[in-house]
């Protein structure tokens, strides 16, 4: 079974939480951590912005990524979230539980 950390870049620590907790109560990530604010500076629109962001970093299977996309961009306020992912490697235990968490 392959695992990633997904990790999603959110206006504010509320909305982190909210798709957070939004995204392990349909077994879409095994665990949600809210992060410390950032300062992000990008281009968008031709313009250069900087602003304070959270990042929501997420566990999950592999096999769930299409689904937790959908719904991390049906509930985020952005037009375009950051939704990066990334394999992780876990030890067997900690695979074994996101496993078991994220299967309904």
């Amino acid at each position: 079974m392959e695992l990633l950390e997904v990790e999603v870049s959110c206006p504010d620590a509320a909305t982190a939480a909210r798709i957070g907790r939004a995204l392990v109560e349909a077994r879409l990530a095994a665990c949600a951590n809210v992060g410390a604010q950032v300062r992000s500076i990008y281009r968008w629109e031709g313009q250069i912005v900087e602003e304070a962001e959270v990042m929501l970093r997420l566990k999950t299977r592999a096999a769930l990524f299409a689904p937790l996309v959908a719904a991390v961009r049906a509930s985020h306020p952005y037009r375009l979230p950051a939704i990066l992912a990334v394999p992780l490697r876990a030890s067997a235990d900690y695979a074994a539980w996101v496993e078991a968490e994220t299967r309904g």
